[in-house]
C-alpha cells in the first residue's frame, strides 16, 4: 500500500507527482481537511508577495555584491 498526495479537479483525483499504478487498480481515497491545492503556482511562486519592500531591497543589494565564479577557474 502506498500513500499518494492528489487534488480533485472537479472530475478526477490528480496525483501531485508521477505514480506507477495499473489501469483500473482499486484505491482508497481519503479527503483531507486542508486548504485546496493551487496547482498553477510553483513552490517558488507561492513565496511571491511574502517579502516586504525592505526584504526585497536587502536581497537586491546582496545580489549586487555577488559575482559569478567559473568552476574551471576556481581550482587553478
Amino acid at each position: 500500500m502506498e500513500a499518494v498526495r492528489a487534488y480533485y479537479d472537479g472530475r478526477a483525483f490528480i496525483p501531485t507527482k508521477p505514480i506507477k499504478v495499473k489501469k483500473n487498480q482499486s484505491a482508497i481515497v481519503t479527503i483531507l481537511d486542508e486548504r485546496p491545492v493551487n496547482r498553477t503556482k510553483s513552490a517558488l511562486l507561492a513565496l511571491a508577495g511574502s517579502f516586504t519592500e525592505q526584504d526585497y531591497e536587502q536581497i537586491t543589494e546582496a545580489l549586487k555584491d555577488t559575482e559569478r565564479v567559473d568552476i574551471d577557474e576556481m581550482w587553478l
